[in-house]
């Protein structure tokens, strides 16, 4: 296995990046990350948390062998934020996937700079509390627009603000409906969400 060195202390060492990938609904991007990373000679899937007990993606982290972390609302915000569960998974790297909750600032705090998240648009446009999923395809077909895409960004204490990472584009077309046109950004989405995740640990951890 190829070493890598811990940015923090500067240690060598033979262990693989560990991540937990945040997810609330049927984990399409989660399904896609899982599989890019299977073998992987730096980076493993080692934790899928969620807030849903119903999720699709728990059936996803299950047919993977890969162990699940549900959390609840009062201690997500009010208690440890689960940093806890997270070390002793030795997470070292956050990716959110399709998660719907705002992330609190201890958990940001205590994974700085190694939390992200993927918008289906293009921020700063159609971000922000209740911008997901249909709700943010209605509004970029009702605004008229030309053009929709991804954006992959760093996640800090507001909703949809961090640091960009990468944003792509892709048409909207007159006779678009929120799922035709969301097709098309989940096609994006599974195209560079993983390539970026490794891009990003590579940089942060070698």
């Amino acid at each position: 296995m190829a070493q890598i060195t811990d940015s923090k202390t500067n240690n060598v060492t033979n262990k693989k990046v560990r991540i937990a990938i945040f997810a609330s609904g049927a984990g399409s991007n989660a399904k896609k990350i899982i599989e890019y990373f299977r073998k992987h000679e730096l980076v493993e899937v080692s934790l899928i948390v969620s807030n849903k007990p119903q999720a699709g993606v728990l059936h996803i982290a299950a047919e993977n062998k890969l162990p699940i972390l549900l959390i609840e609302r009062e201690r997500f915000f009010r208690g440890d934020a689960y940093i806890q569960e997270l070390k002793g998974h030795g997470i070292q790297f956050i990716v959110l996937a399709g998660f719907l909750w705002k992330i609190p600032d201890m958990l940001i705090k205590a994974f700085t700079g190694n939390i992200i998240n993927i918008h289906p648009a293009l921020l700063p446009k159609y971000g922000g509390k209740g911008m997901y999923g249909a709700f943010v395809h209605e509004a970029v077909i009702t605004a008229k627009e030309k053009e929709s895409g991804i954006t992959i960004h760093f996640v800090d204490e507001l909703y949809d603000h961090g640091d960009h990472i990468l944003q792509v584009t892709c048409p909207v077309y007159p006779n678009d409906t929120p799922a035709t046109l969301a097709h098309r950004i989940h096609e994006l989405e599974h195209a560079h969400f993983p390539l970026v995740i490794e891009e990003v640990i590579m940089k942060k951890f070698s």
